[in-house]
């Protein structure tokens, strides 16, 4: 078979799969083949993979779809695969056929190593057929095979990468026109006019600058959305939006990542990539729980932020990037600068303008708008109408603790539209509260919590109130915080609820242990 009929053959195909199919009814013709299989070396999962294969009639007995390696496996293929060696015989008498085509040990093969100059080892083509049925020539002849196929498969990973790419911008732009349906105009803000009022303040001061922001706060207050709030009113509000998770890259992949990589930097890299500071250019690139970022990415952070230049892994020369950054983290990051866990220099770099996001629980003035926002949200989403919360439901989510703050309270409105069917919200049920045993907590006051009148005693702080409260169920429990005579089965709550609040208010429930119930 000519090289110049099998490379049209191969192309002439829009699927690898379809195109190994059609060849092989010429190779059976020529070389008595009675089966192909097309198999790609993934060193990071340390597997082989057959990414296409066909056979004639009945034959069945081609390689596994994948095979895992181990560690010596991987260094025995990649020692064959430098050597170009095409290997002919059975698989049971050779152990680099047996690697290879391990559910085919009882007929003969052939299989001859594909490897790219830049890229490195690629994988393997294997031809099965009848015992005896391959000799020198056919060796001589796969030799000749394995080029086109190693164009074939390079192209074929090239198309998948693309593929992936594409689908990455996709995900980024139904995920922006997600957020743009859901908060709408960043006027629309829920708290903009109560408890985010301070937080709206300063970004309205800081956004029309370009200088970097640290928005610091618990998980789940909503700091996306102030970075999304200064984007929007930055002076680069048509440019892209992008978010990245440091926490949530593997340590080996966080310079691509972020600054890209060149084609055959390493294994793996069929293609060169642009990072997240490249697809950010002219826009916001938001770092969220940037103090998860190891230490020797901290210093490459710290040049882009200084110089405005990238490299991209097995680069060599420099990128200019024109990028406004925002970074975010729950850590204390001055407490990681003492400790030697966060440069220093990154700190002061990136801290120039600080944004404090306060938890839920200081700003419970928020949350019956809140409340009102998601229950619209979720009831359009579930049901098909919207959903509105009682004077009820707001005095029971006025008297929870909100650990997990904003994103929590999406999470018990949501369940609560579940629990009630679409067409009402079960906010009690949602909160785990049995509603007989439990009375709402009373409104929030406007003024004062100490405040005084004439002849009354002064209210308790809400925090002070449900420490005795909680407290006096631990005294009638014996201390115990779970079970039929628990303290969370008396306050109708959670137990895990229940430990959550007495962490934050310091209660040790180990101190009622030593006492009778009562």
């Amino acid at each position: 078979m000519e090289q110049l009929d099998l490379y049209r053959e191969l192309f002439r195909h829009e699927r690898l799969e379809a195109a190994v199919a059609a060849i092989l009814p010429l190779l059976a013709e020529q070389f008595g083949v009675r089966a192909i299989a097309l198999r790609r070396l993934d060193l990071h999962r340390r597997a082989l993979a057959t990414i296409a294969e066909a056979h004639l009639g009945d034959w069945t007995r081609t390689a596994p779809m994948v095979t895992e390696c181990s560690r010596e496996d991987i260094e025995r293929l990649l020692t064959w695969s430098r050597s170009g060696e095409v290997r002919q015989g059975r698989a049971e008498s050779d152990p680099i056929l047996a690697l290879l085509a391990a559910r085919a040990a009882d007929v003969d093969t052939l299989a001859g190593p594909i490897t790219d100059t830049e890229v490195g080892p690629l994988g393997a083509l294997l031809l099965f057929g009848d015992i005896g049925s391959f000799g020198a020539r056919h060796t001589k002849q796969l030799e000749e095979l394995l080029d086109p196929f190693r164009v074939a498969l390079l192209h074929a990973q090239r198309t998948q990468e693309l593929t992936r790419l594409r689908e990455v911008v996709e995900a980024d732009n139904r995920a922006l026109l997600s957020k743009l349906d859901r908060q709408g105009l960043i006027e629309e803000i829920v708290g903009a006019d109560a408890g985010f009022r301070a937080v709206i303040q300063r970004v309205e001061q800081v956004a029309p600058t370009d200088a970097p922001v640290l928005l610091l706060g618990e998980t789940g207050t909503g700091k996306e959305v102030v970075a999304r709030a200064i984007h929007a009113r930055s002076r680069r509000p048509e440019g892209p939006m992008l978010r990245v998770n440091c926490g949530a890259i593997p340590p080996g992949l966080i310079d691509s990542e972020l600054f890209g990589h060149e084609r055959g930097s390493f294994t793996g890299a069929v293609a060169g990539r642009a990072g997240w500071f490249e697809r950010a250019d002219g826009g916001t690139l938001f770092l969220d729980e940037i103090g998860e970022l190891p230490l020797a990415a901290q210093v490459r952070l710290l040049r882009v932020l200084q110089d405005s230049v990238i490299e991209r892994v097995g680069g060599q020369r420099s990128v200019p990037v024109d990028v406004r950054v925002v970074a975010a983290t729950h850590r204390d990051l001055e407490e990681m600068v003492r400790a030697g866990s966060f440069r220093e220099d990154l700190w002061y770099r990136i801290s120039v303008f600080p944004i404090v996001i306060p938890p839920l629980r200081d700003r419970r003035e928020d949350i019956p708008e809140l409340a009102a926002h998601f229950a619209w949200r979720v009831g359009k989403r579930i049901g098909g109408v919207p959903l509105a919360p009682s004077q009820a439901d707001i005095d029971r989510l006025l008297g929870y603790d909100w650990p997990g703050n904003v994103r929590e309270l999406a999470a018990v409105v949501e369940r609560a539209a579940i629990l009630g069917d679409g067409r009402r919200l079960d906010i009690a049920g949602s909160l785990g509260i049995r509603t007989t045993s439990v009375a709402p907590p009373p409104p929030l006051q406007t003024g004062s919590m100490e405040r005084n009148y004439a002849g009354e005693q002064p209210l308790l702080s809400l925090d002070a109130a449900i420490t005795r409260h909680i407290e006096a169920a631990l005294e009638r429990s014996g201390g115990r915080v779970e079970g039929p005579r628990g303290a969370a089965v008396l306050l109708g709550l959670n137990p895990h609820t229940l430990r959550s609040k007495m962490r934050r208010l310091g209660i040790r429930w180990g101190r009622f242990r030593d006492r009778e119930p009562g």
